[in-house]
């Protein structure tokens, strides 16, 4: 099918530790040859989660507004913006308001490039919901 359609409610999601923190994949290497596409939720202000990417992501927020901290400092972008990430950079994606979400675009799979890498450990903090 080369037209598919997607929302928020289509996710796989998992939670990051005992946080309100979700993402889910819509997108993955399951049902998309190259890439992932997926929601992220951050329910509180403050609340962030640590990570090493290990692909090229774009996230694009769609409500509230989202802060990327890294070695080059702390980047904010707000509904409607997009901020891009390099493999190979360690973040901290953390909520700058209370219920921010954001659509995000990996090249290639998120998880796959993660499993084969050093940072693999990461993912033991993430569970699925509802299992």
């Amino acid at each position: 099918m080369s037209v598919r359609h997607f929302t928020s409610k289509d996710a796989k999601y998992y939670r990051y530790a005992d946080r309100p923190i979700f993402v889910g994949d819509v997108l993955d290497a399951s049902n998309s040859e190259h890439m992932s596409v997926g929601f992220y939720r951050n329910q509180k202000k403050g609340e962030r989660n640590e990570w090493v990417v290990t692909y090229d992501e774009a996230l694009i927020v769609t409500k509230g507004a989202l802060t990327v901290r890294s070695s080059d400092g702390a980047t904010t972008a707000r509904a409607g913006e997009i901020i891009f990430l390099t493999k190979g950079t360690a973040i901290a994606y953390e909520a700058a308001e209370d219920d921010t979400e954001v659509v995000y675009v990996s090249y290639p799979h998120w998880m796959d490039a993660h499993m084969k890498s050093e940072h693999a450990h990461l993912l033991e903090a993430y569970r699925p919901v509802g299992e």
